[in-house]
């Protein structure tokens, strides 16, 4: 065999190989952002929850009122669920305590895919927790990002437990409560009131400023007015939710 010539073959196939390669990196944002999106709509239709983050708040509020009243709209959970297994169209993502006495959908009297929540103790914003709501609006669409405290928060407790009494908590809860410190120390220093309740909603705000300027996501589309973020705190006794 002409190894001249097999040296050539080879050469042809380590280019084509390379330029296959480049082509699939070239193309690999378009395509994860499509598999990401996975959104079934025709091209150029508007998505169903593509609505002013006004009129999403106002839904919101408006369910919780039916819920404070006792008088949820009545469903049929299994109805939508074919169409539901194609796509998702939250018209708003709820970052939430993971307290098991607030469950965002019941809260806001809303249906499975209304809303995409995520929940963690304290509702506090961190990197894992910032991918998920940047999911959210940039790929799912949600016009509105809700931070939602509540009443009686654990978590907060346990941060002014560890401030004035010098508590010592297990595993990595010192981690969370360091997180929830600032806001402990505002609501001490302001005086105003219940120091719980204070540092409570010291907290949303604080989460909220902070979602508000992430980058590159969450600060681009408040910026632009894509979306908005805006701070709440549900009332456990009562049932409602009050903005803060």
């Amino acid at each position: 065999m002409d190894k001249s010539n097999n040296g050539s073959r080879e050469g042809t196939q380590s280019r084509r190989q390379f330029l296959s390669l480049a082509t699939l990196a070239a193309l690999a944002p378009s395509a994860i952002g499509s598999a990401l999106a996975a959104d079934p709509s025709p091209p150029g239709a508007p998505r169903p929850n593509a609505i002013p983050p006004s009129e999403a708040l106002s839904r919101l509020m408006a369910g919780n009122a039916r819920y404070a009243a006792n008088t949820p709209n009545e469903r049929d959970y299994s109805s939508g669920r074919a169409a539901r297994a194609q796509a998702q169209y939250p018209i708003a993502a709820v970052l939430s305590c993971a307290d098991s006495r607030v469950p965002p959908e019941i809260i806001f009297d809303l249906g499975p895919g209304d809303l995409f929540v995520v929940r963690v103790a304290g509702n506090v914003v961190s990197r894992d927790l910032l991918a998920s709501l940047e999911y959210g609006v940039e790929f799912l669409g949600a016009p509105l990002v809700m931070v939602l405290g509540h009443s009686r928060c654990g978590a907060i407790d346990a941060a002014i437990k560890v401030l004035q009494r010098k508590t010592a908590l297990p595993g990595h809860l010192p981690e969370l409560i360091r997180t929830l410190k600032p806001a402990v120390v505002v609501a001490e220093k302001a005086r105003r009131g219940d120091l719980l309740e204070s540092a409570i909603a010291e907290n949303v705000r604080r989460q909220v400023a902070a979602l508000r300027n992430s980058p590159p996501i969450v600060k681009r589309l408040y910026a632009g007015r894509k979306i908005d973020v805006v701070g709440a705190v549900y009332e456990l006794a009562t049932g409602k939710v009050v903005m803060v």
